[in-house]
């Protein structure tokens, strides 16, 4: 319980920090940012010192009850753990993600390919520090047929065929991406785990724009993300897993803190039913329900608006569903430390 109320105090502060900033939209991202964990952190790859390799699926739906044209995020990702019996006291992850942004009646798209790897080492015998780096490549394109200007208003309706009169280059843009972070994560006895992490996205600052003329060239900002969770068995039946989540990029700041609660169905642990509620800093609530059968796990979130935006949705936000998977090459490989399980 001590460790429980570590935590907690933590978390507090954090809170009471962040509180003061707006949290905005931003980038890519997922409610169930704990189930994309190679988006948040390049040091998460590999980082499952309990199995070897993970596979993922994540999809976003928001908006859908105040535009025709929904933001839709989704994403495919994948990572496991190489050389885990080559180094007595470490291991490389590495892994890779595919991700897919479409929103707006322009049909604007952002689809984002990444391959990262990390180096984990054990120190001393209750904790883990890893650093990892991604390297990954950004599109975005629109569709100009599907906009209008005003210099296509024709007097009775908007004609395309009208020049825009706007100073578009391309239609669509392609750039290198760079992030790198760094994790911490200790575990003092076997029904406790704590993992902190920080990272960087777009840390070579590349521009994009659909216009000429470098007065319209505009510098993506680094995102820095920070975040803590915890792994807490209580007993042979619940295991909590509290999470808090930080990150600004530019003006914008995201913050979200919750829990979900895993309870053993089955007894040994192999059927979980999973519970839990979300806060994102005056946006939304997103409560979550999930099922997890051996090593596979479902999760589905809600996201209800509270800011402004809900008097013009009736707070209904955002849905959001993933999928993961997990498993061992190998039966008799060794541990090198041990998560809270049933």
């Amino acid at each position: 319980m001590k460790t429980i109320r570590i935590y907690v105090k933590i978390s507090i502060v954090i809170t009471l920090c962040i509180l003061k900033y707006s949290s905005n939209a931003q980038d890519l991202h997922f409610s169930q940012y704990f189930n994309s964990p190679l988006l948040v952190n390049p040091a998460n790859t590999g980082f499952a010192p309990d199995v070897d390799w993970r596979v993922g699926i994540n999809y976003r739906n928001q908006w859908a009850s105040i535009t025709p044209n929904p933001y839709k995020t989704m994403s495919v990702w994948g990572d496991l753990q190489l050389f885990n019996n080559r180094f007595e006291n470490g291991w490389v992850g590495v892994g890779g993600s595919l991700l897919k942004d479409a929103a707006g009646s322009g049909g604007l798209t952002a689809t984002r390919g990444f391959a990262s790897v990390a180096y984990h080492q054990l120190v001393g015998l209750n904790s883990l520090v890893s650093g990892g780096l991604n390297v990954g490549f950004v599109n975005k394109r629109i569709d100009l047929n599907k906009l209008t200007f005003d210099n296509q208003w024709n007097g009775k309706f908007f004609d395309i065929k009208f020049p825009s009169g706007e100073a578009f280059a391309t239609d669509r843009r392609t750039y290198l991406d760079l992030q790198a972070g760094l994790n911490y994560a200790i575990f003092p006895t076997d029904n406790t785990y704590i993992n902190a992490g920080v990272s960087a996205m777009h840390l070579n600052k590349p521009t994009e724009s659909f216009f000429t003329g470098s007065e319209y060239s505009q510098v993506v900002p680094v995102r820095y993300t920070v975040f803590l969770n915890g792994v807490f068995k209580l007993n042979d039946r619940w295991i909590v897993t509290p999470n808090t989540y930080i990150s600004k990029m530019g003006p914008a700041m995201e913050f979200e803190i919750g829990a979900l609660a895993n309870y053993n169905l089955s007894g040994d642990g192999t059927t979980q039913l999973l519970g839990g509620l979300y806060y994102r800093a005056g946006d939304a609530f997103a409560p979550a329900i999930g099922f997890q059968l051996n090593n596979m796990k479902l999760t589905f979130s809600y996201d209800a608006t509270t800011s402004d935006l809900g008097k013009y949705n009736a707070t209904r936000g955002a849905y959001e569903f993933s999928i993961v998977k997990t498993g061992v090459f190998s039966q008799g490989r060794g541990i090198k430390c041990n998560m809270p399980s049933f």
